[in-house]
């Protein structure tokens, strides 16, 4: 079919009195084509007629496809069984055509980030050779937008845990944060909302906050908006996962560290320079950080089992044996599992990821062989009851004796002797051992009733009930 151009040139030629056989001639056309566009008079290429098989079908298609929301699949089985023959591919492409289900695609737009004022972070789940073994990964990455600078770490999963973990070391990485961290409205970062409505989890925002930039959400249905992270994912799947081969976890990230160096520092025919020599130009217009930044952990509450471990993700830590039953405070960070009593760091082991159920034990958390506290040894609260306090001797004396051999509730007396002052609670002791006492409880209420008005307020009537109990 002729163009507009070719059709233009012979009317044009018609009108200076040329006749068809010599415009056919000088245009390399047919001479039948030639007398078409004379008859027609007109240089607009006429529509092209073709039959649809889908034609006839219309209404049907508009009203199936409604009931169906636009699941053509459905819509063709349907014809099929009320008589039609056309095929699926002709039923997509006349829905095409007449825009059933297909909105024109609207253009592109252009986002300009002047210096430090926006990065954007999100994942994609991809798979590695790790150790041997395919598998599956979440990428995360953080790229600032003027720059494109890029940094990307892989993990088992990605909780806000590790994504907090993933923005410190970005953050560390870059030596500073843009004032916003675009993010989309799956990602773990976001607690309700969506777009300009997106509320950000309250532990996410105080993160964001400590480095001194907020989090933000683009509309829905807008991808484009973070092209910036979205683009490069493709990049790292083919040229750096593809192909690779991991030792362990910490090889994979250490891996990916240094294929950011080598990107950042690559020449870019697009940006005309390398990502490191814009970043130079945006480093000074990035929040600068904190004085103190301390590491991201995840807190636990853990009891010691019997077989004197915690377990944390399905993997077991050991714990000093002396600790069983107590129950332990446990931070993990990416790279270390710390056990606390209290304040007291007691045990700390380098952070396992895997296989499942695995065992990480410290050696110096179990007793020697054959040196084994006996069953005839004191138990150590005694020793720190005694050593406290030489005085109660013969209170715990009497008290072994009337438990006549089971467990004496020496913790009980060791808080009490730590929380109350000495000489009440050691006149209250006396007491107690004169008349044969063993009830911790009713020493204890002893006690508190000889410090009542040093350190409480009780009324009267009170306190004469308490001593007609007595």
């Amino acid at each position: 079919m002729l163009d507009e151009a070719t059709r233009t040139a012979i009317l044009k030629l018609r009108e200076k009195g040329h006749g068809s056989r010599r415009i056919a001639t000088a245009l390399d056309v047919a001479r039948e084509t030639v007398r078409e566009v004379i008859h027609s008079r007109s240089a607009k290429v006429p529509p092209l007629e073709r039959n649809e098989a889908a034609g006839p079908w219309r209404e049907e298609i508009l009203e199936l496809h409604a009931r169906y929301e636009g699941h053509l699949g459905r819509v063709h089985e349907a014809l099929t069984k009320d008589g039609a023959t056309f095929s699926y591919q002709a039923l997509t492409a006349f829905c095409r055509k007449h825009g059933i289900g297909h909105a024109p695609p609207l253009p592109a737009g252009r986002y300009d980030f002047p210096p430090g004022t926006e990065m954007q972070h999100d994942t994609s789940p991809h798979w590695a050779n790790i150790a041997g073994v395919e598998t599956k990964v979440q990428t995360a990455s953080l790229v600032l937008c003027f720059s494109r600078m890029i940094f990307f770490q892989l993990y088992l999963r990605f909780t806000r845990f590790e994504c907090k973990s993933f923005l410190a070391e970005a953050i560390a990485y870059f030596h500073g944060a843009a004032n916003v961290c675009m993010v989309d409205n799956s990602n773990v970062v976001v607690a309700s909302g969506t777009g300009e409505d997106m509320l950000p989890a309250p532990e996410m925002e105080a993160f964001g906050n400590r480095y001194g930039f907020h989090f933000k959400a683009h509309e829905k249905g807008d991808a484009n908006r973070s092209a910036r992270v979205e683009a490069p994912f493709h990049r790292i799947d083919k040229a750096f996962l593809t192909g690779g081969e991991f030792k362990d976890w910490g090889d994979l990230n250490l891996q990916a560290r240094a294929r950011c160096d080598e990107w950042n520092a690559l020449h870019s025919n697009k940006l005309h320079a390398s990502r490191r020599e814009l970043f130079a130009a945006e480093r000074p217009h990035l929040k600068p950080m904190p004085l103190h930044v301390p590491d991201v952990y995840q807190l636990h509450a853990r009891t010691v089992d019997a077989e004197g471990y915690v377990h944390i993700n399905r993997i077991r830590y050991s714990a000093p044996y002396r600790l069983i039953g107590r129950q332990l405070e446990v931070r993990e960070t990416m790279a270390r599992v710390e056990l606390y009593d209290g304040p007291r760091t007691v045990a700390a082991h380098a952070r396992v990821p895997g296989p499942l159920d695995a065992r990480v034990t410290d050696p110096s958390h179990r007793p020697p062989r054959g040196e084994g506290r006996t069953k005839q040894g004191p138990p150590p609260e005694e020793a720190t009851l005694l050593e406290t306090e030489p005085r109660l001797a013969g209170y715990l004396a009497q008290l072994k004796k009337h438990s006549g051999g089971r467990r004496v509730p020496l913790r009980r007396l060791l808080s009490m002797v730590r929380d109350y002052p000495r000489e009440p609670l050691m006149a209250a002791v006396t007491e107690a051992e004169q008349y044969g006492l063993c009830d911790l409880e009713r020493l204890e209420r002893m006690v508190l009733r000889q410090i009542a008005h040093d350190y409480f307020v009780l009324p009267a009537a009170r306190i004469e009930s308490e001593d007609d109990d007595e």
